[in-house]
Parts: structure tokens; sequence; C-alpha cells
């Protein structure tokens, strides 16, 4: 049935943008994570990776998270010579997290899910109507 196939496109695309969701949350949560001795690495922002998988018992293509990997670059450093992490210039590397970047990131998972949403909560309407038809 078509209506199955749609259900489960939209579930799958909802669970890849909760696990977009969730990295984000993460990356905001430790935007402010330094190392703990001069030298060491602070927070490395994590990034998702999607790639489409062929739903065998569906027959549709699907989208999933498939990897959750690290950015690369450089980290910030700024003047903190009473921090912890200062090393002997008295400079702190902080986390490569860019706050405008994943707020970015994190309306667009918003959106995509809601349509996700959207489509879920239709085809259950669709649903619901032709079983209320059969029934009169």
């Amino acid at each position: 049935m078509d209506l199955e196939r749609a259900l489960g496109v939209s579930a799958a695309g909802m669970a890849a943008q909760s696990t977009r969701l969730r990295v984000v949350a993460e990356n905001v949560a430790n935007r402010d994570s330094t190392g703990e001795t001069p030298g060491a690495d602070p927070y490395r922002r994590k990034t998702v990776s999607f790639a489409s998988r062929l739903d065998r018992a569906l027959g549709v293509e699907t989208v999933r998270a498939t990897r959750i990997g690290t950015a690369a670059g450089d980290f910030p450093e700024h003047y903190d010579p009473g921090h912890p992490a200062a090393d002997a210039r008295g400079y702190v590397r902080t986390p490569n997290v860019d706050s405008l970047v994943e707020m970015a990131d994190m309306r667009e998972a918003q959106r995509s899910y809601g349509a996700n949403l959207s489509v879920l909560e239709t085809t259950r309407a669709m649903i619901q109507r032709a079983i209320d038809l059969l029934k009169s």
C-alpha cells in the first residue's frame, strides 16, 4: 500500500532529523568547553552525514544518518591568562563551534522534521478517512 510507504519514508526522515537536532544540541551545549590543561584540545564540533538507503520491506528509498563525525579546522584562541587551560602566552584554545551555524542547522532540521511530521499526519488522516468510508 502506498500510504504505508509514505509513513515509512516520513518516519525515516523524522529519525534522521532527530539525530541532527541531537548533534546540534550537543554542539551548542559544548561551545564553551575548553581543555583542562594547557595545550589540551577543546570540544570539537560534530557533524552528521546522511545517505539514502533502500528499505526492502517497503520497496522505497529512505534517508538515514550514516555517520557522526567531527569538523576539521583550527580552534580559535582568546587571551585569558588566568584560565587553567591557558598556554605560556596566555591564550586558551576554544571549540570550533559557531553559534550562528548551529542555529541555522537547527532551523533547517526543525523545518525538515516538521515537513515530515505533516506528511505523517496527512497520511494518517487519509488512512482514517478510508477506514471511515469502509465502515459506512
